[in-house]
């Protein structure tokens, strides 16, 4: 059986119909009740581990999500814990591109990389699904107010981080490897607008942000940390940041979807 904590969200979902269309036996685990389709609910918290052994007993692999609040409170090392004691073998950590190229601390990782268990790093850079953000001023006005409009990052599709997880959850030869995820090719925000207002047929408008702005912005949602760490990825990324990488390609045997793919998906999704 394989646990999957996060499940209701961007990543967890499909994670979740991928490992069920295998023929997996799959438990999810989020802090609220969810009804997942072909899976078993479990509803816990990260923050208090033993809530998790309800879901685990049986388990022999677990997704690790973590969010906001299980950075700022929890504690990866005890979760590893009671993983370990009960049975669990495999562990595949949903981490950050940030980790590699030094904008975000590692203490996660380490956690499980100390834990005793088989584990392997995911390592993903930004999300199509950060588009998401501008949802509500597509909708109201057809316009995307955003920062940093011609630099360009290879934003990669969530369902194919899902799908880079499922493969490490399931197959062999995963144990120990950190994987650098990225989409298939670098994509600016004012490329990603002009590739939503095809999906839509209509025109979007971009207006571009200064710094100052869009800091303002992120500020009523995000902790000043996160916003800076954030603002300095997007506008000012390293040669690491902006590389396109092989590993979706090498381990799913075929390219990422691109930003145009998941536009064309959303949209559909939203109307």
């Amino acid at each position: 059986m394989i646990v999957v904590t996060g499940a209701t969200g961007n990543v967890g979902q499909p994670l979740v119909r991928a490992l069920v269309e295998a023929g997996e036996e799959v438990t999810t685990v989020s802090r609220r009740a969810a009804d997942v389709p072909g899976a078993r609910h479990v509803t816990a918290d990260l923050t208090a581990p033993q809530s998790l052994t309800p879901a685990l007993d049986g388990a022999r692999a677990l997704f690790l999500l973590t969010n906001g609040d299980f950075h700022a409170t929890g504690d990866l090392g005890k979760v590893m814990h009671v993983a370990s004691e009960h049975g669990v073998e495999r562990v595949v950590l949903l981490s950050s591109q940030g980790v590699g190229t030094g904008r975000h601390a590692p203490g996660l990782e380490g956690a499980v990389t100390r834990s005793g268990l088989d584990w392997t790093i995911l390592r993903p850079g930004g999300f199509h699904s950060n588009a998401l953000w501008w949802a509500p001023s597509v909708r109201a006005e057809r316009t995307v107010h955003a920062p940093f409009g011609d630099v360009a990052l290879p934003t990669i599709d969530p369902a194919d981080i899902a799908d880079v997880a499922a493969t490490a959850l399931r197959g062999t030869g995963h144990s120990g490897q950190t994987y650098e995820l990225t989409g298939p090719v670098s994509i600016t925000p004012r490329q990603q607008v002009a590739a939503i207002a095809d999906a839509l047929g209509e025109p979007v408008r971009f207006v571009e942000q200064t710094h100052a702005q869009a800091k303002e912005a992120m500020l009523r949602f995000m902790p000043e940390p996160v916003v800076d760490s954030t603002l300095g990825a997007l506008g000012s990324p390293s040669v690491e940041e902006q590389r396109v990488r092989e590993d979706v390609e090498r381990l799913l045997g075929r390219p990422g979807r691109s930003f145009a793919d998941w536009a064309t998906r959303a949209v559909a999704a939203y109307k």
